[in-house]
């Protein structure tokens, strides 16, 4: 069974959703893929996780590196898990590629190549909004790409953890 609950942040309503496992989304209201992962058959309750959560999310909006991680539960395909659990290795303030995302996992799976581009789908339909951050990806160039939540969101988020959005651009 999964639940649901709310959480008002500067940048605008979020919705929460969890399972007995963990976080399974977080969503800003009207997002590109809003609520994709929610079960039709779902529960509005403030299980003990969603105090976790919103702790987590009081420290990060106030600027500061969360540090402690939430229980997570991805519901995606295998390849986008592996995508997602790599996202939640890049470190608060700093950026990675798509390209560079795709060589990771490409070395993890003992393959030649996986393409950034595929990498990119599953970047894009990450559920779990700034806890796995999706939001610090960016294109080779330093292009401002693909955040459900919207490119001012994505610069909004990478200001507030302190990176240097002036040398990143606007396709």
């Amino acid at each position: 069974m999964q639940y649901t609950s709310h959480y008002r942040s500067p940048m605008g309503d979020i919705l929460l959703a969890a399972d007995e496992v963990g976080l399974t989304g977080l969503w800003f209201e009207g997002q590109k893929y809003f609520a994709l992962q929610l079960d039709k058959a779902h529960e509005e309750r403030e299980i003990p996780l969603f105090a976790e959560v919103k702790r987590w999310l009081d420290t990060y909006f106030s600027g500061k590196a969360p540090g402690t991680a939430v229980p997570l539960h991805f519901t995606g395909t295998d390849f986008q898990n592996e995508v997602w659990g790599i996202l939640t290795s890049i470190p608060y303030g700093q950026t990675t590629t798509y390209g560079q995302i795709a060589r990771r996992l490409a070395a993890q799976r003992g393959t030649a190549h996986i393409s950034a581009q595929a990498v990119g789908g599953a970047v894009g339909h990450n559920g779990i909004s700034i806890i796995v951050p999706c939001h610090r990806v960016v294109g080779a160039k330093g292009a401002l790409t693909g955040y459900a939540g919207g490119i001012e969101k994505k610069r909004a988020l990478l200001t507030l953890e302190g990176v240097d959005v002036t040398a990143l651009t606007c396709p």
